[in-house]
């Protein structure tokens, strides 16, 4: 549940850099758009995080980012691996989603 929340609050984050910025950071961009801006970014108006450190997941491990999304009817996938932080392929029941 915690991990949930978590990642609902860096969602909403998300959406304030792209009410900003006009789209969402790119893959390789990551989460750390959140904190410093991107290359060639113009209306970045952050940090959108507090301190210079991404936040981890409740197991210590960093969250997972995607700009495009793989899923259908998402703009980004944003996940944790779970408690074991290992990726175990599509279906996987410990990670968990952004809605």
């Amino acid at each position: 549940k915690i991990a949930h929340q978590s990642i609902e609050r860096l969602a909403t984050v998300l959406d304030m850099f792209k009410l900003d910025v006009g789209r969402y950071p790119t893959t390789e961009q990551g989460l750390q758009a959140l904190i410093t801006p991107p290359t060639g970014v113009s209306r970045w108006s952050g940090p959108y995080l507090k301190g210079d450190k991404l936040p981890e997941d409740p197991w210590g491990h960093p969250f997972v980012y995607r700009s495009p999304s793989q899923r259908p009817n998402h703009e980004f996938d944003l996940y944790s691996l779970g408690p074991n932080g290992q990726a175990a392929g599509p279906g996987d029941a410990s990670a968990i989603y952004n809605e």
